[in-house]
């Protein structure tokens, strides 16, 4: 038994990666969709500690995709969106309880112009002596809609408020409602060590450091499902943007795998099984796109996926 242990771990290490979890709220009962109780934190936490993972920073994430190394499966990093003042008051006390490091993103605008549901510039700092603080930007856009210039300002203001009340400058960068694309990402990412998006997926040897998976943890979100979710290996061909007139006429992608069919996954239109041929997805969809902001996957089955946002 122990053998089959050691082969089981040994084969898994093959396929190691890590989960990041991005919470919001905490003990905040007006917003259940985004809230986390004080009561299933608890239990998010001993399941963890019960099933023997390691809670991790992000930096340790970061550090290994750098040097390209393998991420132990065991290995999940858990962050924070906003700076609502719920997590200081509801949310850290168990951090520390459990001593799990966290990251902490900051609207800054909300934070600096002391909207009412946000912590102070003083309690953010309280909050780096036990986690990593990193920007949500400054007045939380939706970036795809902004132009080049509005973006970059959003950004920089960021950075330097940031700055000026922190004293030193962030590394790490999330996305406002995790909404990107190639042009926001390439304006952004200049300026920090990695970003992350909020795409239901896994952290690899091999993930993008500037297109970081996170996978949220809101309402009555049960952790243990979350922590099934494995990364698939797919290029992405097509699309490669929201379509003009909302019409995806085709998908498109290479896949690593040597079965016949592949899970797609459109928003609004469920699931489906699609033919794979010589390692490609080639889907004629033909149909109007439902949401403006649509996520497709394609995945060997519904947790071993890929994630790809279009946004309208």
């Amino acid at each position: 038994m122990k053998a089959l242990s050691l082969l089981l771990l040994a084969f898994g290490y093959l396929f190691s990666q890590a989960h990041i979890l991005v919470f919001h709220r905490f003990g905040d009962d007006r917003y259940p969709t985004a809230n986390t109780s004080k009561k299933q934190l608890i239990q998010q936490f001993e399941y963890l500690k019960k099933h023997h993972y390691k809670v991790v920073r992000l930096s340790d994430i970061i550090q290994k995709i750098k040097q390209k190394q393998t991420i132990p499966n065991n290995w999940v990093a858990l962050s924070i969106d906003d700076g609502y003042k719920s997590f200081y008051q509801n949310g850290l006390q168990i951090f520390k309880k459990y001593n799990y490091p966290f990251a902490l993103f900051v609207y800054v605008k909300a934070v600096n112009s002391h909207y009412g549901d946000f912590m102070r510039w003083k309690e953010i700092k309280e909050c780096a002596k036990y986690g990593e603080i990193g920007i949500h930007s400054f007045a939380h856009p939706h970036l795809t809609s902004l132009n080049n210039t509005q973006i970059l300002k959003d950004t920089t203001k960021a950075i330097n408020i940031f700055y000026k009340n922190m004293g030193f400058k962030s590394l790490y960068y999330a996305y406002p409602y995790g909404e990107y694309d190639i042009r926001v990402k390439n304006i952004i990412k200049p300026y920090f060590k990695a970003i992350f998006n909020q795409n239901i997926g896994t952290v690899h040897k091999n993930s993008d450091i500037y297109d970081i998976d996170r996978i949220a943890i809101v309402g009555r979100s049960k952790i243990e499902e979350k922590l099934k979710y494995s990364h698939f290996d797919v290029k992405w061909i097509e699309p490669t943007i929201y379509p003009q007139n909302k019409f995806l006429k085709k998908i498109v992608a290479k896949v690593n795998t040597n079965k016949k069919y592949v899970k797609l996954f459109v928003s609004g239109y469920g699931w489906r099984d699609v033919e794979v041929k010589n390692n490609m997805v080639e889907y004629d969809f033909n149909k109007k796109l439902v949401y403006k902001r649509t996520r497709i996957i394609i995945g060997e089955n519904p947790y071993k996926i890929s994630t790809k946002l279009l946004i309208k």
